[in-house]
Protein backbone atom coordinates (compact mmCIF):
# COMPACT_ATOMS: atom_id res chain seq x y z
CA UNK A 1 0.00 0.00 0.00
CA UNK A 2 0.70 3.39 -0.58
CA UNK A 3 2.47 6.16 1.43
CA UNK A 4 0.67 9.63 1.04
CA UNK A 5 1.94 13.21 1.39
CA UNK A 6 -1.36 16.16 2.18
CA UNK A 7 -0.06 19.32 1.63
CA UNK A 8 -2.77 22.35 2.84
CA UNK A 9 -2.08 25.57 1.31
CA UNK A 10 -3.81 28.79 1.87
CA UNK A 11 -4.47 30.47 -1.07
CA UNK A 12 -1.61 32.30 -2.34
CA UNK A 13 -2.41 36.10 -1.93
CA UNK A 14 -3.93 35.49 1.41
CA UNK A 15 -1.59 33.61 2.89
CA UNK A 16 1.29 34.64 5.60
CA UNK A 17 -0.91 37.79 6.52
CA UNK A 18 0.75 38.21 9.65
CA UNK A 19 3.75 39.16 7.49
CA UNK A 20 2.16 42.06 6.13
CA UNK A 21 3.80 44.61 7.98
CA UNK A 22 7.08 43.57 6.30
CA UNK A 23 5.91 42.21 3.06
CA UNK A 24 3.10 43.68 0.04
CA UNK A 25 0.66 41.24 -1.01
CA UNK A 26 2.48 40.75 -4.33
CA UNK A 27 5.71 40.07 -2.09
CA UNK A 28 3.66 37.61 0.32
CA UNK A 29 2.22 36.02 -2.57
CA UNK A 30 5.62 35.05 -4.32
CA UNK A 31 6.76 33.85 -0.75
CA UNK A 32 3.79 31.20 -0.39
CA UNK A 33 4.46 30.14 -4.41
CA UNK A 34 8.24 29.57 -3.49
CA UNK A 35 7.35 27.80 -0.16
CA UNK A 36 4.70 25.54 -2.02
CA UNK A 37 7.33 24.96 -4.85
CA UNK A 38 9.73 23.98 -2.56
CA UNK A 39 7.66 21.76 -0.77
CA UNK A 40 6.65 19.54 -3.74
CA UNK A 41 9.59 19.94 -4.77
CA UNK A 42 11.19 18.26 -2.01
CA UNK A 43 8.55 15.51 -1.57
CA UNK A 44 9.13 14.73 -4.66
CA UNK A 45 12.68 13.90 -3.91
CA UNK A 46 11.85 11.27 -1.69
CA UNK A 47 10.66 8.32 -3.36
CA UNK A 48 9.38 6.77 -0.51
CA UNK A 49 6.27 9.13 -0.90
CA UNK A 50 4.25 7.31 -3.46
CA UNK A 51 1.88 10.45 -3.92
CA UNK A 52 1.55 13.86 -2.64
CA UNK A 53 -2.49 15.94 -2.46
CA UNK A 54 -2.32 19.11 -2.11
CA UNK A 55 -5.68 20.48 -0.43
CA UNK A 56 -6.34 24.52 -1.05
CA UNK A 57 -9.62 26.71 -2.31
CA UNK A 58 -6.73 28.66 -4.31
CA UNK A 59 -6.60 27.68 -8.18
CA UNK A 60 -3.74 28.96 -8.89
CA UNK A 61 -2.39 26.66 -6.08
CA UNK A 62 -3.49 23.77 -7.25
CA UNK A 63 -2.82 24.80 -11.05
CA UNK A 64 0.97 24.84 -9.48
CA UNK A 65 0.69 21.64 -7.77
CA UNK A 66 -0.29 19.75 -10.77
CA UNK A 67 2.52 21.38 -13.13
CA UNK A 68 4.80 19.57 -10.47
CA UNK A 69 2.87 16.11 -10.39
CA UNK A 70 0.68 16.44 -7.40
CA UNK A 71 -2.61 15.24 -6.96
CA UNK A 72 -5.43 18.01 -5.63
CA UNK A 73 -8.17 18.41 -4.12
CA UNK A 74 -10.04 21.91 -4.14
CA UNK A 75 -11.57 22.76 -1.01
CA UNK A 76 -15.64 24.06 -0.92
CA UNK A 77 -16.80 26.38 1.49
CA UNK A 78 -15.34 27.40 4.85
CA UNK A 79 -14.26 24.08 6.46
CA UNK A 80 -11.05 24.94 8.28
CA UNK A 81 -8.24 22.93 8.35
CA UNK A 82 -8.92 19.99 10.07
CA UNK A 83 -11.64 19.35 8.22
CA UNK A 84 -10.08 19.60 5.15
CA UNK A 85 -6.92 17.26 5.72
CA UNK A 86 -9.52 14.79 7.36
CA UNK A 87 -10.98 14.65 3.70
CA UNK A 88 -8.17 14.62 2.21
CA UNK A 89 -7.02 11.56 3.87
CA UNK A 90 -10.57 10.00 3.38
CA UNK A 91 -9.78 10.30 -0.48
CA UNK A 92 -6.15 9.03 -0.11
CA UNK A 93 -7.28 6.13 2.07
CA UNK A 94 -9.90 5.12 -1.44
CA UNK A 95 -6.37 4.06 -2.21
CA UNK A 96 -5.23 2.00 0.11
CA UNK A 97 -3.01 4.44 1.48
CA UNK A 98 -0.93 2.54 4.47
CA UNK A 99 0.06 5.86 6.00
CA UNK A 100 -0.38 10.26 5.83
CA UNK A 101 2.51 12.77 6.24
CA UNK A 102 1.03 16.32 6.45
CA UNK A 103 3.34 18.31 5.44
CA UNK A 104 2.60 22.03 5.97
CA UNK A 105 4.01 24.40 2.86
CA UNK A 106 5.62 26.96 5.09
CA UNK A 107 8.89 25.26 6.25
CA UNK A 108 11.23 26.58 4.68
CA UNK A 109 14.52 24.85 5.31
CA UNK A 110 12.35 21.32 4.94
CA UNK A 111 14.73 18.70 3.04
CA UNK A 112 14.52 15.31 1.56
CA UNK A 113 16.61 14.25 5.03
CA UNK A 114 13.98 15.86 7.13
CA UNK A 115 11.00 13.95 5.33
CA UNK A 116 13.36 10.84 5.81
CA UNK A 117 14.10 11.72 9.44
CA UNK A 118 9.82 11.40 9.79
CA UNK A 119 9.68 8.28 7.76
CA UNK A 120 12.61 6.48 9.66
CA UNK A 121 10.24 6.37 12.86
CA UNK A 122 7.28 4.74 10.58
CA UNK A 123 8.36 0.91 10.88
CA UNK A 124 6.17 -1.26 13.66
CA UNK A 125 2.98 0.71 12.85
CA UNK A 126 0.86 2.02 14.63
CA UNK A 127 2.36 4.83 14.74
CA UNK A 128 2.27 8.49 15.83
CA UNK A 129 5.11 10.89 14.20
CA UNK A 130 4.91 14.43 15.50
CA UNK A 131 7.72 17.32 14.65
CA UNK A 132 7.09 20.29 16.47
CA UNK A 133 7.85 23.71 16.06
CA UNK A 134 10.72 25.99 17.86
CA UNK A 135 8.52 26.80 21.11
CA UNK A 136 6.96 22.69 21.11
CA UNK A 137 3.71 24.05 20.25
CA UNK A 138 2.35 23.66 16.83
CA UNK A 139 2.77 20.67 14.92
CA UNK A 140 5.22 21.47 12.08
CA UNK A 141 4.56 17.86 10.50
CA UNK A 142 2.59 14.86 11.17
CA UNK A 143 3.22 11.09 10.16
CA UNK A 144 -0.04 9.09 10.73
CA UNK A 145 0.30 5.06 10.09
CA UNK A 146 -2.25 3.90 9.50
CA UNK A 147 -4.45 6.69 8.01
CA UNK A 148 -7.08 7.59 10.22
CA UNK A 149 -5.46 6.26 13.30
CA UNK A 150 -5.72 9.87 15.02
CA UNK A 151 -7.97 13.09 14.79
CA UNK A 152 -6.26 16.13 12.97
CA UNK A 153 -6.22 18.40 15.56
CA UNK A 154 -3.73 21.74 14.15
CA UNK A 155 -3.85 25.07 15.76
CA UNK A 156 -2.25 26.90 19.18
CA UNK A 157 -0.77 24.37 21.15
CA UNK A 158 -1.46 20.95 18.66
CA UNK A 159 1.87 19.52 19.70
CA UNK A 160 0.74 18.03 22.99
CA UNK A 161 -2.83 17.11 21.49
CA UNK A 162 -1.44 15.18 18.43
CA UNK A 163 0.66 13.35 21.27
CA UNK A 164 -2.15 12.87 23.85
CA UNK A 165 -4.33 11.63 21.20
CA UNK A 166 -1.43 8.92 20.17
CA UNK A 167 -1.01 8.58 24.16
CA UNK A 168 -4.79 7.75 24.35
CA UNK A 169 -5.02 5.23 21.96
CA UNK A 170 -2.45 3.27 23.51
CA UNK A 171 -0.02 3.13 19.71
CA UNK A 172 3.40 4.31 20.20
CA UNK A 173 4.37 7.74 19.64
CA UNK A 174 7.68 9.60 18.43
CA UNK A 175 8.78 13.04 18.31
CA UNK A 176 11.24 14.13 15.84
CA UNK A 177 12.89 17.41 16.53
CA UNK A 178 14.86 19.11 13.81
CA UNK A 179 15.75 22.33 13.77
CA UNK A 180 14.98 22.25 9.82
CA UNK A 181 11.64 21.15 10.94
CA UNK A 182 11.16 23.77 13.52
CA UNK A 183 11.42 26.56 11.55
CA UNK A 184 8.01 27.80 10.54
CA UNK A 185 7.53 30.40 8.69
CA UNK A 186 4.73 32.98 10.29
CA UNK A 187 6.03 35.70 12.25
CA UNK A 188 8.95 38.87 10.61
CA UNK A 189 11.18 37.72 12.56
CA UNK A 190 10.98 34.41 11.50
CA UNK A 191 12.30 35.86 8.32
CA UNK A 192 15.58 36.65 10.01
CA UNK A 193 16.57 32.42 9.70
CA UNK A 194 15.72 32.66 6.07
CA UNK A 195 17.93 33.01 2.88
CA UNK A 196 15.58 34.52 0.42
CA UNK A 197 15.28 37.68 -1.59
CA UNK A 198 11.74 37.83 -2.23
CA UNK A 199 10.76 40.89 -4.16
CA UNK A 200 7.34 41.72 -5.63
CA UNK A 201 7.46 42.63 -9.56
Amino acid sequence: MALWAIVPVKPLRRGKSRLSDVLSTDERADLNQYLLEHTLQTLNDVPEIENVLVVSRDPAALSIARDLGSRTVQENGSPGLNLALSRATQVAKTYETRGILVLPADLPKLSAEDIHAMLDHMHDPPVVVVAPDRERQGTNALLVCPAGLIEYDFGPQSFERHCQQAREQGVRLEICELPSLALDLDEPGDLEFMDLDIKAD
